[in-house]
């Protein structure tokens, strides 16, 4: 698997109009699908060509939309054997917005969707906003060859585990790849969270979690890998964990391991791997989390 380079700043301005558009796809989804626990309704994937949204419900068929970022294009499929698309290339996001729902209307599939931006800064609708409008194929194209790799330890890291445990999910309102692990007891309620109704917050951290995704960067932090546990138990921002470039974030709260250390490393599924493991193992063993209940085990221990 190649890990290319990836600098936030380097690709800022198509990472923040993505962004935006991706949240335009995932609110589309959100409308239209039935609530899932925990949010896992709204999510993006990854794909052999991008991001998608998997099936859609849609007046007894369903429909697609996939970020193709080999061919650069959107493109809306339906269970009828329909097909909407148009190019990816540097447009408003106003302008990605109508093509959008217009290509939906096409194919008679109606949906209204909130247009104000969820966990942005000085949020504009979507309708409204023409000022970001860049898209480089070359780094949309390098940030998707940095999720298929990714994405495949995180699948090997959630197969290790028999509890609760999400999907490997891309969530669009702030932008990572995550997946979540649960001890199975109630977690005391989450303080709110800037941006986010609280009724979504409740939910999403109702019971307690060990977190650990990749972020693309943005504006306070680099490319990076975090994990954090939710509650955080006693002790946990004091826990060795791997490798040694890994940090843990008194303001975020979380550890943090950037992603040009996993890039560089001998082996980088092996040391993304063992950052995830060693937070987890903290956070499991700290908060004192039934783990054999949990974990699938072979004949030499955890797999």
């Amino acid at each position: 698997m190649k890990w290319p380079p990836l600098s936030y700043a380097g690709w800022r301005d198509t990472c923040e109009t993505l962004q935006l558009w991706m949240q335009i796809v995932g609110k589309i989804r959100m409308e239209k699908s039935p609530r899932v626990n925990h949010w896992w309704h709204v999510t993006l994937y990854v794909t052999s060509r991008g991001l998608g949204t998997s099936p859609i419900p849609n007046d007894g068929g369903t429909f697609e939309i996939e970020f193709d970022f080999i061919a650069h294009r959107l493109m809306i499929t339906t269970s009828g054997g329909d097909t909407r698309g148009f190019e990816l290339r540097s447009m408003s996001v106003a302008d990605f917005y109508q093509t959008v729902i217009d290509a939906l209307a096409s194919l008679k599939i109606a949906v209204k969707i909130d247009t104000m931006p969820s966990e942005v800064a000085d949020p504009v609708p979507f309708e409204k906003d023409r000022q970001h409008k860049s898209y480089d194929r070359e780094a949309a194209s390098r940030f998707w060859n940095v999720l298929v790799p990714v994405c495949q330890v995180m699948t090997q890291f959630r197969s290790r585990f028999i509890g609760k445990v999400s999907p490997v999910h891309f969530f669009w309102g702030g932008f990572d790849l995550a997946v979540t692990r649960f001890s199975g007891r109630v977690a005391p309620v989450h303080p709110s969270i800037p941006g986010l109704r609280d009724s979504m917050v409740r939910e999403a951290y109702s019971h307690e979690c060990s977190s650990v995704g990749f972020w693309p960067g943005g504006p306070n932090s680099d490319t990076t890998f975090y994990s954090y546990a939710y509650p955080e138990p006693d002790g946990y921002p004091n826990a060795a964990v791997k490798p040694a470039a890994a940090f843990y974030s008194n303001d975020l709260h979380e550890f943090m391991l950037p992603y040009d250390a996993v890039r560089t490393a001998s082996s980088p599924p092996d040391t993304h791997l063992k950052f995830f493991q060693s937070t987890y193992d903290a956070a499991a063993d700290l908060g004192r989390w039934p783990r054999a209940e949990l974990e699938r085990r072979s004949s030499h221990g955890v797999a």
